[in-house]
């Protein structure tokens, strides 16, 4: 069966049209009308080999936190619904990626129990604006978000790091390539459901 969805969201802050293929080769189409989560996306998109569309609008007059945390939400559900009953997937996964002085380890268990924990940020990185809109605090929204809606457990450590945006992209990545692992087949089990509960 196609590991695919496809959904739209549509409340008065925003309007997201999501589509995702996990078994894809990173393709991406992007535009979230917020440029550097675009960028963001976009690294997301390619670094996990998901195929990711993603064509999203909403109040960024106000503040372009709704459309970034919809997107995010979506983005959640997309991957859950994607990955049906979880049957044959590798599901632990982590990676440690560096961009430039800056470093990301991401854990991730794809278990149907959502649990965040973002740690590491160097103090005031919350504060920061990168590409004229986005704060450093989105990243751990985001990361919260898409952790919640998708079920999974998502552990994000900045490791080390000063540029406000080598660290975003950096957790990016890190969420990407540790997505990648964990949604992959493993093929020494056979399709079964990796938990001794025999569900996800």
């Amino acid at each position: 069966m196609a590991r695919t969805a496809h959904i739209v969201r549509e409340t008065s802050e925003s309007h997201i049209d999501l589509e995702l293929n996990l078994d894809g080769t990173g393709q991406t189409d992007i535009d979230t009308s917020v440029p550097f989560y675009n960028h963001m996306m976009t690294a997301l998109g390619k670094h996990s080999l998901i195929d990711l569309k993603i064509h999203a609008h909403g109040d960024t007059d106000i503040d372009v936190h709704h459309t970034v945390e919809d997107t995010a939400i979506v983005f959640g559900e997309a991957l859950k619904q994607a990955l049906g009953d979880k049957r044959g997937i590798r599901r632990f996964a982590d990676a440690t990626v560096p961009l430039d002085e800056a470093l990301a380890k991401a854990v991730v268990d794809i278990s149907g129990r959502p649990y965040c924990v973002c740690s590491g940020e160097p103090a005031g990185y919350e504060y920061c604006m990168m590409g004229g809109h986005f704060t450093g605090s989105l990243v751990r929204h985001v990361m919260e978000s898409i952790a919640f809606h998708a079920g999974i457990c998502l552990h994000m450590q900045v490791l080390a790091g000063r540029d406000p945006h080598h660290i975003a992209e950096a957790e990016f990545k890190a969420l990407a390539r540790a997505l990648r692992f964990a949604i992959e087949p493993d093929t020494r089990i056979e399709g079964l459901i990796p938990s001794t509960k025999g569900a996800l």
